[in-house]
This record gives C-alpha cells, structure tokens and sequence, in this order.
C-alpha cells in the first residue's frame, strides 16, 4: 500500500513540476504575470484535492453508518475506514462497543467496558494469561448475564477481562462462534444464524 501512495506522490510532484516550469516559460518577461497565473492554477489543483477528499470522506461515512439488520436475522456490517469492523453489543443490557477480532480466542473486555456493564474489576481474580502483540497480559474469567445483537440475546456468555491496556473490548471467535455463519466480502462482514 505503501508503494502505490509513494508513486501518486511522485506523480503529483512531477505533475507539478511540468505545470510550474510551462508557466515560468511561457512569459519571461512578465513574470509578475505568471506567478498571478501559478497562484491562480495553484488554488485550483488544492481545491480539487481538497474536494476529492472530502468526497471521499462523505461517501465513507454514508457507507460506515452502522450494522444493518435484516428481518431473515443476518447482522450487515460495513467496514469502517480504519478497515476494522464494529458491532455495538448489550452487555447485561449496557450497549459497548467491540472491534470484531477473528484472531481473539474470547470475548475481551476492557476493564472499563467490565466496569460499565456491571462487574467490579477490583473484584475479578485475574489469575488467566493471554499472549497479544504487546505482550503477556493477566485476565480474569467472567461469564455475562446477557448479550444482545440485534433480535439475538445470548444468556451465561463467557468472557475474559483484560488488565492490560486495550483502547477497544474485542468481539472474539468465543462469540462469534454462535453464529451459524460468518462471512467477509466486498467490504461488509456478514452474521446469521
């Protein structure tokens, strides 16, 4: 991904090197002229950036607005700008929000996310390790009342708390799994069961 924005830069660069050096060359001797002209010319090309992207941006919150629940049951989710998927789950019936994790084994909250949905994570036993890209972290057991997606509520739902520092609880394959399907395409991740 890298290499394709290093080259559109390149592009640009030399795109306007050859806009800059026509105008310095069309008119030597009126120079105050054709800097009138390149500032002109030079408003022009950030403006169309600047609506290139902010196109870009507004397109991608339409198509970011949130799952989508269909009446046969299947949960649509569309991928968000930082090409994460996330789901606003009711935790004992308190809606936090998970980046859908497919690499977690559990269910995975913060200890604030715990704390939020009832538990008291000065109270947890965090006697469990689990091994992240950041290293060895302790978690503690914890089974869930109820979990809500959509039309589907799940009861005694099991999950882990983290002690670590962790920005986003992770919806993990422990949940996932009681979906009858799982499915990523076209930039949508599709539950049903």
């Amino acid at each position: 991904m890298a290499e394709i924005e290093t080259g559109r830069l390149i592009y640009l660069i030399l795109l306007l090197a050859m806009v800059a050096g026509w105008f310095f060359m069309q008119s030597r001797e009126g120079l105050n002229k054709t800097m009138q002209q390149a500032a002109i010319w030079g408003l022009i090309f950030v403006g169309a950036a600047a609506a290139v992207g902010l196109w870009q941006d507004i397109s991608s919150d339409r198509r970011t607005s949130g799952a989508q629940f269909a009446s046969d049951g299947t949960i649509v989710v569309p991928r968000s700008r930082d090409a994460h998927y996330y789901l606003t789950l009711s935790v004992n019936d308190t809606p936090i929000r998970f980046v859908v994790d497919t690499g977690a084994t559990d269910m995975v909250l913060t200890r604030q996310d715990a704390a939020r949905a009832g538990l008291d994570p000065e109270a947890l036993n965090f006697t469990g390790r689990a091994f992240t890209a950041n290293g060895e972290v302790r978690t503690a057991f914890v089974r869930l009342d109820t979990v809500t997606l959509g039309n589907v509520t799940d009861r005694n739902v099991p999950a882990v708390v983290s002690e670590g520092e962790m920005n986003q609880s992770l919806l993990g394959m422990g949940y996932l799994q009681r979906w009858g399907r799982i499915e990523i395409t076209e930039g949508e991740l599709r539950l049903s069961r």
